[in-house]
């Protein structure tokens, strides 16, 4: 199934597609939230005779709700060569706040100030059920609702260059494009065969696959389950591959104006336009 958020006149509408056919979900939820998530509401869904609709015109962020959004920085082979990292021995983490989550189409601000704002196609893990200290990788399956795509936007010179933390150049105002949908677990057979792609202005900047994340899925959920509670609505993003201005030799970084569009295989695609704050 596809869970998402259809916007129409100015209201959010739940959706799923279901064997090809989108389906209003207001006779069940009338919001995509963390307790849609369980496995018990998504066996409900498959079994409800919901009112068939039209495909989607617009679509906004397709979970409600969203506890935390745990970030894994340099989690691809290739991105870490590109940009002159040695890779990590442990997943390095980051956090972004739900605020920063905004539709898959709607518009990106560069901040004030902004020399470096730079773009990331991630793949999205959605936990669908509570995860502490999970015995082994091989318990992750259980935990996890289901894929979506995420822009990890970033802002370089506030992220690497200001001191400090991370977080002060990934928590910027839009910087999560999330969506269009959330696939559930059993429609992405394999989470490591992924092909991920991004553009900027037409121009394909970034062509990898999650087949070259340092640390898996599954290994990700186990891992994090041992710092801290994962809980239905929870978000993690698990980095990106080759290609992001920074690790290019002129540095392409976003201006206003531009058009960013990113696509994971099975998960649809994004498009955004950067505009000045």
């Amino acid at each position: 199934m596809h869970l998402a958020h259809s916007r129409v006149g100015g209201q959010s509408v739940p959706v799923v597609r279901v064997e090809g056919q989108w389906r209003d979900l207001r006779p069940l939820t009338n919001a995509i939230t963390p307790d849609v998530l369980s496995p018990d509401f998504l066996g409900g869904i498959r079994d409800a005779d919901l009112p068939a609709i039209d495909e989607p015109e617009a679509f906004g962020p397709p979970l409600a709700g969203i506890g935390k959004i745990v970030c894994i920085g340099l989690n691809y082979a290739d991105h870490a060569a590109e940009t002159g990292a040695t890779p990590p021995p442990e997943p390095i983490l980051f956090m972004k706040a739900p605020d920063t989550v905004v539709g898959p189409a709607d518009d990106v601000l560069i901040p004030r100030r902004s020399a470096k704002t730079d773009y990331e196609v991630e793949l999205a893990v959605v936990i669908g059920s509570t995860a502490r200290y999970l015995d082994s990788p091989a318990d992750a399956d259980a935990h996890i609702a289901g894929y979506a795509i995420s822009n990890d936007v970033s802002e370089r010179e506030f992220q690497i260059e200001r001191g400090g933390q991370w977080d002060k150049g990934k928590n910027c105002e839009t910087f999560n494009p999330f969506g269009p949908w959330i696939a559930t677990a059993d429609e992405i057979a394999d989470p490591q065969q992924l092909g991920a792609r991004l553009w900027v202005n037409g121009e394909l900047r970034q062509d990898g696959t999650t087949k070259n994340m340092i640390f898996g899925v599954r290994h990700l959920v186990h891992y994090l389950s041992q710092f801290m509670t994962l809980y239905p609505g929870d978000v993690i993003n698990t980095g990106t591959p080759a290609g992001v201005a920074m690790g290019r030799k002129d540095q392409p970084y976003l201006r206003h104006g531009d058009v960013v569009e990113l696509e994971i295989d099975g998960l649809g695609r994004q498009r955004q336009t950067f505009r000045e704050a």
